[in-house]
This record gives structure tokens, C-alpha cells and sequence, in this order.
């Protein structure tokens, strides 16, 4: 990476069956607890790329639905395709969810559970095919601006579901402005991911995917960009709905930690009294 600034669009490493075994077993811990939450919506996030740089653990949040039509509790996001270098909207599998992450060794994922009128108006519109393609920009960029039309990211789209549906909002040609205009004026706070360095705000100019253009200035002087992340998503969430539930998970190469309505896992994904742990050794 330029400058210790994430890449996108590289080939990923192959991994290992023992690897491999070991993130699908994580998965069907995942599955496990989407099936008995008795919801039929969650938010989900997972620790995607690595932006321990930026003190972030989450990168990758989307939308799991057990009625997808693509597969059970296949997750709705948006993703950049590079071979078509524009972003799209993307159905896929827990399991495909949990391997999405760079490092094999280890994983973490984050299910936010709403209540029931608050789910149902989520899952409805994640449902809406032409509400969701209408938040969907013509183009990417992974730390876009919150309250821009320029660039998306993928928690933006996120970000902007959550707004029509709970906006109760029509979509169409101005959708995207509609939904932002909500988030303001309910209070999201996007961000601010903090740039450790001004070298490393210019280095961004440089790699692809990674824009500065559609941030106001004084963002840029102060290292500090208001872009959308799954931990302000799921803090916007919960703040709206405070009975919200909340189930971590992580694994290494020896355990699964799943973690209930506590304090966030960390990225040590160290197990506390309470928490339930599940072997990975055998």
C-alpha cells in the first residue's frame, strides 16, 4: 500500500483448506445467530479491510435478509466491480460474507438487531429493488464524502437505505439527497476518520479509488473526513433505537468468541465471563 494507505482491487491471496474451514465454521456460528434472533433484517458489518491505521477494526457493512431471494440470509451490498470499474449492487452468502475478509487468520463480524417496526421498514425497502438501485452512485470511491452525490462507498449506500426506510422516503431521481438530508437532520455523524498524517492525506490523491475532491476543505486541512463507517452506522442505529440487540463475533485459529449485548470484542477478540466460546483446535 502507498504511504500505509489500503489498496483495492488486488488479487487475494490464496488461502489454505485448513483456513478456509475454519472461516466457514465461523460463518455457520454467524448463520447461527441471524437464525435465532427471530428477526428477518440485520445490519452486519465485518472487519474487512485493514484500517487499524485509522483505529478502525470494521470496513464492510451491508444488509443480511433471511428472505433474500439469492440464498438465506444472504447479505444486500454494494460493492466495487473491478472488472467493470463502476460499483453494483451484490447478493451473497454468509459464508462468502465471512471470506471477504483480508487476513484468514482471523475475522470479526457484528450483527445489529432492530425492533420489529423498525426491522420491517429495513427489510422492506432492502427488499425494493428499484429503491435500492436508486441510491446506487455511478461512482466509487472508498472514503467518499457522507454528505456528497459525487462518490458512494459501501457504507454509504447502507447509511442511505437506512434513511428512506426510516424516512419512509419514495426514492427516485433524488433519492441520494433526499436520504442525506434525513441523516442530517436526525443527527448522524459520519466519521470523522482521522488521517494520522498530512503525507498520507496527499498520498491518497494517488491511489486508486481513494478521492479527496468532494470533501469540504477544512475536513482535508484538519485530517479528519466524514465518511461513512459501520460503527457510526450501527451508533446512528442504536441511537435511534436504543432497544436495538447487539451480537459480536470474532475468531482466531484456536476460537470463536460470540459476544451478547456487551462491550465491544476488540480486535484482540479476547473471551470474558459471559461470552460464549466455541473450539476451533479440534
Amino acid at each position: 500500500a502507498q504511504a500505509g494507505l489500503p489498496t483495492f482491487c488486488e488479487r487475494p491471496r490464496a488461502i489454505t483448506a485448513r483456513e478456509q474451514d475454519r472461516v466457514l465454521r465461523f460463518a455457520g456460528a454467524v448463520k447461527a445467530e441471524l437464525e435465532r434472533s427471530g428477526q428477518g433484517v440485520a445490519l452486519i458489518a465485518r472487519a474487512g479491510v485493514d484500517l487499524a491505521r485509522f483505529g478502525l477494526l470494521y470496513s464492510h457493512a451491508g444488509v443480511a435478509l433471511r428472505d433474500n431471494p439469492g440464498s438465506r440470509w444472504g447479505v444486500r451490498q454494494l460493492y466495487y466491480a473491478c472488472e467493470e470499474s463502476r460499483p453494483r449492487l451484490f447478493d451473497q452468502g454468509i459464508s462468502g460474507f465471512a471470506l471477504g475478509a483480508d487476513a484468514p487468520g482471523h475475522g470479526h463480524v457484528s450483527l445489529l438487531f432492530l425492533p420489529d417496526e423498525r426491522s420491517a421498514l429495513l427489510e422492506r425497502a432492502a427488499l425494493d429493488r428499484p429503491l435500492a438501485l436508486s441510491l446506487l452512485a455511478g461512482q466509487y470511491s472508498a472514503n467518499a464524502y457522507a454528505f456528497g452525490t459525487r462518490y458512494q462507498n459501501c457504507n454509504q449506500w447502507v447509511a442511505e437505505l437506512l434513511a428512506s426506510a426510516w424516512g419512509r422516503l419514495a426514492g427516485g431521481a433524488q433519492a441520494r439527497e433526499q436520504s442525506q438530508a434525513w441523516l442530517r437532520a436526525h443527527g448522524y455523524a459520519a466519521g470523522p476518520v482521522r488521517i494520522p498524517s498530512h503525507l498520507m492525506m496527499f498520498a491518497g490523491q494517488f491511489v486508486p479509488l481513494v478521492h479527496v475532491d468532494d470533501h469540504p476543505v477544512e475536513d482535508i486541512h484538519a485530517l479528519a473526513l466524514q465518511v461513512s463507517i459501520p460503527d457510526a452506522i450501527e451508533g446512528f442505529a442504536r441511537q435511534q433505537v436504543p432497544q436495538a440487540r447487539h451480537v459480536e463475533l470474532c475468531h482466531d485459529t484456536q476460537r470463536i468468541v460470540v459476544r451478547r449485548d456487551g462491550p465491544p470484542l476488540g480486535a484482540e477478540c479476547r473471551a470474558t465471563d459471559g461470552d460464549e466460546v466455541i473450539d476451533l483446535a479440534s
